[in-house]
């Protein structure tokens, strides 16, 4: 039964069960009331001068999250150096430097170079630009062969015979015509081969 402000009615008798009815009633209302234990801020944007500032808030659990906009201020007059401040404590020691990644860059944009350290190595990414382009270069005396010359050589040449088989006959003792005209034909298959077209 949910909470009831009139009960119990001015000038009744008093009964226990309309009396543990409303209890009950106010402790469930008190328990739905969100406890919040935390806040966070998830992000601040720098707007330009001028603009207006602006802030949004959000419940996640009983964590309050904030988000900000804040103006940037005009440019002030320089103020003078503060005096130097003491000597910072010293910082962890480090194993070892290593270069995550190099990103090439347009000429003339400017270089950057990113640090960060993990507990034991500082890691380093860099952006350097490209240099310009270069003025030409004088041209080079000529090679020692021109193409044409080489064409010429190479020409003249023989080939690689590897497409004639050989023959894998024995020399017969006496005249035959037929082992004789063998021989003429492997001849001139060999000669066929090494001719350069």
């Amino acid at each position: 039964m949910p909470f009831d402000p009139a009960q119990p009615a001015d000038h009744s008798p008093l009964s226990s069960a309309v009396m543990r009815e409303q209890l009950t009633s106010l402790k469930a209302l008190i328990d739905a009331i969100l406890t919040v234990t935390a806040a966070q801020v998830d992000g601040t944007t720098t707007l330009n001068p001028g603009d207006p500032a602006t802030a949004a808030v959000s419940v996640d659990g009983s964590t309050l999250r904030f988000t900000f906009g804040i103006p940037q201020g005009y440019p002030g007059p320089q103020g003078n150096d503060g005096p130097q401040g003491s000597t910072g404590p010293q910082g962890p020691p480090f194993a070892s430097a290593v270069v995550d990644g190099v990103t090439t860059l347009a000429p003339g944009d400017p270089a950057w170079v990113n640090v960060s350290f993990d507990g034991t190595n500082v890691h380093f990414t860099f952006g350097i630009p490209q240099g310009a382009q270069g003025i030409q270069g004088y041209q080079g005396p000529p090679g020692e062969v021109t193409t044409s010359q080489l064409d010429t050589a190479i020409a003249t040449t023989a080939q690689n015979p590897t497409s004639v088989s050989p023959l894998s006959q024995t020399a017969d003792g006496t005249y035959n015509p037929t082992q004789m005209q063998q021989v003429m034909d492997k001849l001139d298959e060999l000669l066929a081969a090494v001719k350069r077209v």
